[in-house]
């Protein structure tokens, strides 16, 4: 049974972090509308928690390697919530990217195997900074 409430927890909380994202860009195509960010980033950040469970997302959180994103993530929460809207989502972004930096070979290898997209990511001539290696040279 516990199992079961956890995976339907996880639904949720992944519909949470759908919805959080759908928000925050309305609020980005509103020209920075605050409160659409604010309830973007709450939903985010809930959705966040209950799909990888609280623990699991304190202990992320608060690994050393990722103070600086943890960090710049809350410090342009706060600029969002005051009313500074650009600013806030200008440090929340590099807080993401910072935060999340390690999954992002994952992410390529998961685009490589996407029909369109991945063609186009194997081309020798596409920078491949996102899987850390360098480009294959094409003898012409």
């Amino acid at each position: 049974m516990v199992s079961f409430e956890s995976s339907d927890l996880r639904k949720i909380g992944l519909g949470l972090t759908g919805f959080g994202v759908i928000f925050t860009l309305i609020g980005v195509l509103l020209f920075f509308d605050k409160a659409f960010l604010a309830i973007g980033n709450i939903l985010f950040l809930s959705g966040l928690i209950l799909a990888i469970g609280p623990k699991s997302a304190l202990q992320f959180s608060m690994k050393p390697q990722n103070y600086k994103g943890s960090f710049s993530f809350g410090v342009g929460f706060f600029f969002v919530i005051t009313g500074w809207p650009i600013v806030g989502m200008i440090v929340e972004t590099y807080g993401l990217i910072v935060l999340f930096s390690g999954f992002w070979p994952t992410v390529a290898n998961f685009c490589r195997k996407l029909p369109i997209l991945g063609w186009t990511l194997r081309q020798p001539y596409v920078p491949a900074y996102f899987a850390q290696q360098k480009p294959r040279r094409v003898p012409v």
